[in-house]
């Protein structure tokens, strides 16, 4: 991983359930490799759709810009336009901020994400979750 790459891994899609709204499910899924990390997150699955075991890739940044630098003078809706970024690798992207973390069981922690509404909820050992802190990320997924 690079200083850019703050978490990545991939998951194993337990349920979806979309009972709540329309266009938003909530994704429940298991870390494949190996961590006892476990991710809930809501997914606009009328943009994205996903379904029960599926394989997602999901990674966190701090920047979209290939270097690894900073876009913060460019404002989050105007990264990437007319040049290659990291998320061209990915199919599914979302701008957030982490705003909690709490202790869990043992040595895990708990880390909370919003992305204007949709949320995110890691729960998982210290030492893969780590590199994560208060700040401002982008969540890239693809299958």
């Amino acid at each position: 991983m690079s200083e850019n790459i703050l978490y990545e891994a991939t998951f194993k899609v337990d349920e979806v359930n979309s009972a709540k709204y329309d266009r938003v499910s909530r994704i429940a899924a298991t870390n494949e490799q190996g961590q006892d990390t476990t991710c809930f997150i809501d997914v606009n699955t009328e943009l994205y759709p996903v379904e029960a075991d599926d394989r997602l890739s999901l990674a966190l940044a701090l920047s979209l810009n290939l270097d690894g630098s900073k876009d913060d003078s460019k404002g989050w809706r105007n990264v990437g336009r007319g040049e290659s970024t990291i998320a061209d690798d990915y199919d599914y992207v979302m701008h957030g901020k982490i705003y909690r973390f709490e202790e869990g069981e043992g040595q895990n922690i708990k880390v909370y994400i919003s992305f204007g509404g949709l949320l995110m909820y890691l729960d998982g050992p210290y030492n893969s979750l780590a590199a994560l802190r208060v700040d401002y990320v982008y969540l890239l997924m693809k299958k």
